[in-house]
C-alpha cells in the first residue's frame, strides 16, 4: 500500500529551517557517528544552488541507523548560492566538479568515494532511518546482485495534493511493472534512489552515457550486460523516500507528467 499522508518524521525533517544554527548543529553532532570508521557505504549527492533544501537531506541521512560506516559526499556543481558553505558548515565533505551535468557529479563522487558500495541520492529527497541498511543489505549478502534500486513517493510543493500524487505513484509503480516485463528494467532506476558497487561502477566507466540517455539507467544497464549480476527492486516500506514534486512542476505539472509516461510505455 502507497501512503496517503506524508509521516509525521518525515514532514518535521523536511520542515527544518536550514537557517537555523540548530539545524547545521544537528548535522554536526550526528555525522561522525554516521561515519566513525572507515566508509563502507559512500553516499554521492549532486548538487547545484541546493540551499533551500540540502541541509534538510543532510539531516534525514544523518538520523539514518545502520551497521555499515557510512560517508556522505556533495558534489558542488557549481553553484552560485550558498549550497557549499552550508554543507562544509554542517562538517559534511563537500567537492567542486565545474562542469555541469549530474553525471559530471556523480563521477566525481564516484572518483573520490571511499567506500564499497555507492549510494545514488539527491538534495530535494528526504531518506527514512532505514534507507542505508534497505539499500546496502542485497549487495552484501547476493554477490549477484549488481544494482538496487527503491521506491518513492512525493512531497507537493505546489496545489496538487497528496491524495493525487498516491493516484499518480500506483500509476508509476504499472508504468515500473510494464517496463520490467515487456521493455528494460534499468528504466526503473533512479540516481536519487539506487545503489552498486564502486569497483563495478568504475569498471563500465561510471556514469559516462551516450546522448538521450539518463546516467543513472545507462549505468545500471552497463552493470547487468557486463555481467556484474541483476537489478534488485527494494520495496520495503521501510526503504521508501520522500522527494519534492519540483522535476514535475518543471515538466509543466502533473497532467503533462501522466501524458508524456503514458507516452514512453506505448513508445512514442
Amino acid at each position: 500500500m502507497r501512503p496517503i499522508a506524508i509521516p509525521r518524521y518525515i514532514r518535521e525533517l523536511f520542515q527544518a529551517d536550514p537557517n537555523q544554527p540548530a539545524t547545521t548543529e544537528v548535522i554536526r553532532e550526528l555525522y561522525p557517528a554516521l561515519c566513525k570508521e572507515a566508509p563502507v557505504v559512500s553516499i554521492v549527492i549532486p548538487a547545484y544552488n541546493e540551499e533551500a533544501g540540502i541541509l534538510q537531506t543532510l539531516l534525514s541521512l544523518c538520523h539514518n541507523t545502520t551497521q555499515w560506516p557510512t560517508e556522505i559526499i556533495v558534489i558542488n556543481n557549481a553553484s552560485t548560492d550558498r549550497t557549499e558553505e552550508l554543507v562544509k558548515a554542517a562538517g559534511i565533505p563537500c567537492v567542486m566538479e565545474p562542469r555541469q551535468g549530474v553525471a559530471f557529479a556523480r563521477n566525481a563522487g564516484l572518483s573520490v568515494a571511499r567506500g564499497t558500495y555507492i549510494l545514488n541520492a539527491d538534495a530535494d529527497t528526504i531518506y527514512p532511518t532505514n534507507w542505508i541498511e534497505q539499500m546496502v543489505m542485497p549487495l552484501a549478502t547476493d554477490a549477484q546482485t549488481a544494482v538496487v534500486y527503491g521506491r518513492f513517493a512525493f512531497i507537493p510543493t505546489g496545489s496538487t495534493g497528496r491524495l493525487t500524487y498516491c493516484c499518480y505513484e500506483y500509476l508509476a509503480d504499472c508504468t515500473r511493472w510494464f517496463n520490467k516485463t515487456f521493455r528494460n528494467e534499468a528504466m526503473n532506476v533512479y540516481g536519487f534512489n539506487s545503489g552498486f558497487r564502486r569497483e563495478q561502477g568504475i569498471a563500465v566507466d561510471g556514469f559516462h552515457h551516450p546522448p538521450g540517455a539518463n546516467e543513472d539507467g545507462w549505468l545500471a544497464l552497463k552493470l547487468r550486460e557486463k555481467g556484474f549480476g541483476k537489478l534488485y527492486y527494494v520495496t520495503r516500506p521501510a526503504a521508501l523516500v520522500w522527494t519534492t514534486d519540483r522535476r514535475i512542476q518543471l515538466d509543466g505539472g502533473l497532467w503533462k507528467g501522466i501524458w508524456k509516461r503514458l507516452k514512453r510505455i506505448i513508445g512514442l
